[in-house]
């Protein structure tokens, strides 16, 4: 079995030549349907080998690494393609951080190459401290007198580093993981084994860094119309015309999204039947949005994965195992019930410290059904940080010639196997009375009909919730605001986990993570209103 995923597209190239392998938007027809440039899989194979002979001839070998900034769709899919076939090694880093973070990724990653647009490269060249190491800056267009004749795929070996990709810094610093080979490629056989997805499927990656995985799948990439940097500002009616318009099988995306879209079906009375599956990922996912989504969705499997940019997919659950099962206990406080683990993938929950752990003999499991640290073995899972030595040390752990990821989560696991999240490890709140964990206490207090969503912080080492209200529903008076926080007492004093919480805060909208505008930023939000309090 090849480890190099870029000796797929050539096989699917062989297979499936005339198949459409990616459709990226460029305007609208006079009728209003969306125009796409189209490129089947012989083309696509073609265009990135001839990109791979370029870039060579520019003096990208393997091993090079290489910092892309281009822009989603046809022109990132053909150029990593066209690096992993050369051998070199691509670093994906999310725009939306904010450039000075953007920046610090950068430089700590220490690129040798750019392949962008003509704006990264004026970035480049006016942020040159960052990108010192960069000797080599090129565009992702093939070149004009391009070269018909496939490039060869390197013989990577399974440990060989194949690219960078970058965390979304939800809860600290991005941090570079490195993937080697082996790992994608058997992401790409979890991926494809576990939705049973075949050769000849319609996807909408919603998520431009998922688009990767489709050409080694056989699936034809439709490429959204949306800014990847702000996901949760899509217009929801582009998405849907999309997905009509392809006959969009597959799609990924946060529950921001997917919360988004279908409160637009639901208003224009809009259902989508022929979707076989959508995942969702990035953030837990209500079950009050699956029930929704099995409306607009009918017959549609909806599935919520579980993992990190360090070990994906580890686990996974359909909806209707939630809404049948599992989530009558999330709404008690129990966390969400994220499913089995994949084959091939070990969990387990020890109990949780903050410091490194330099074997899994120095672990001790936790019993079923009590709250520790997750930790995961899975042959997708990484096994270090770029250039970040004690970052690595914190959150692997050496068992024999393998190694488990921390999570850096919070959760147990039931009497059936099934792995229950209950939050970020760092999010959890220590208090007199016990520790609160975000995803459970958020849970109970979400069902209120005015709360949109909710955040767990510390204030004053006590437990506090902050509200962010449904449109419309934010307090219009003082007398509103404790009528408001009365309610939210009643629904905490039903639950243990919440009993003790009696402190509630009000914000009209939430800091988010910038990959999935999904993961509320708590720890912002703790310091933000305990700097008011203090300010007072």
């Amino acid at each position: 079995m090849p480890h190099n995923v870029a000796h797929f597209l050539a096989e699917q190239a062989i297979r499936h030549p005339a198949q459409a392998a990616v459709r990226a938007p460029s305007g609208r027809c006079p009728e209003g349907t969306i125009r796409y440039k189209e490129r089947n899989f012989a083309e696509l194979e073609n265009e990135s080998s001839s990109l791979a002979y370029h870039f060579q001839a520019k003096g990208i070998q393997r091993g090079t690494r290489v910092l892309l900034m281009v822009r989603p769709g046809l022109d990132l899919i053909r150029t990593v393609f066209a690096l992993f076939k050369i051998g070199a090694v691509p670093i994906v880093i999310d725009p939306g951080m904010g450039l000075s973070r953007f920046l610090r990724c950068v430089q700590d990653s220490k690129p040798e190459a750019l392949i962008g647009i003509f704006t990264a490269r004026i970035v480049a060249y006016l942020a040159r401290r960052s990108f010192a190491a960069v000797h080599l800056r090129l565009g992702p267009k093939p070149p004009p007198k391009a070269v018909h004749k496939s490039f060869p795929a390197v013989n990577s070996a399974p440990d060989e580093l194949a690219a960078i990709l970058f965390t979304s810094g939800s809860t600290g610093p991005a941090k570079g993981v490195c993937y080697e080979h082996g790992m994608f490629a058997a992401q790409i056989e979890a991926i494809r084994a576990g939705y049973n997805i075949e050769a000849g499927e319609i996807d909408l990656p919603m998520l431009p860094v998922f688009a990767l995985f489709n050409p080694a799948l056989g699936m034809c990439t439709v490429v959204p119309e949306m800014n990847p940097s702000r996901p949760a500002q899509v217009d929801p009616q582009k998405i849907v015309q999309a997905i009509q318009q392809n006959k969009v099988t597959n799609s990924f995306g946060s529950p921001a999204l997917w919360a988004k879209i279908t409160r637009h079906c639901i208003a224009k009375n809009i259902t989508l039947p022929g979707l076989r599956r959508i995942l969702l990922a990035g953030a837990s996912v209500p079950p009050t949005l699956l029930t929704e989504m099995q409306t607009v969705f009918p017959g549609t499997k909806l599935h919520t994965p579980y993992g990190a940019t360090e070990a994906l997919p580890l686990c996974t659950i359909e909806a209707s195992e939630i809404l049948e099962d599992t989530a009558v206990h999330t709404r008690a406080g129990a966390g969400s019930c994220v499913g089995t683990p994949l084959p091939e993938v070990e969990i387990r929950i020890i109990q949780s410290q903050e410091e490194p752990i330099a074997d899994i003999s120095d672990t001790k499991n936790c019993p079923t059904g009590t709250i520790g640290e997750i930790i995961a073995y899975s042959p997708t899972a990484t096994r270090a940080y770029h250039h970040l030595p004690e970052a690595t040390a914190r959150a692997k752990i050496k068992d024999g010639e393998r190694y488990w990821h921390r999570m850096s989560d919070l959760g147990k696991l039931d009497e059936h196997g099934r792995l229950w999240f209950c939050g970020r490890q760092a999010e959890s709140v220590e208090t007199d009375s016990g520790i609160c964990y975000p995803d459970c206490c958020e849970a109970i207090i979400n069902q209120h009909p005015r709360v949109f969503r909710s955040a767990l912080i510390a204030f004053q080492k006590k437990a506090a919730l902050v509200i962010e209200p449904e449109m419309g529903a934010f307090p219009k008076n003082p007398a509103d605001r404790l009528a408001f926080k009365k309610e939210l007492r009643e629904l905490c004093l039903a639950q243990a986990m919440t009993a003790e919480i009696h402190i509630f805060f009000f914000q009209k909208k939430f800091p988010v993570d910038v990959r999935h505008n999904a993961k509320i930023h708590r720890l912002s939000l703790s310091r933000k209103w305990n700097a008011k309090e203090r300010q007072a």
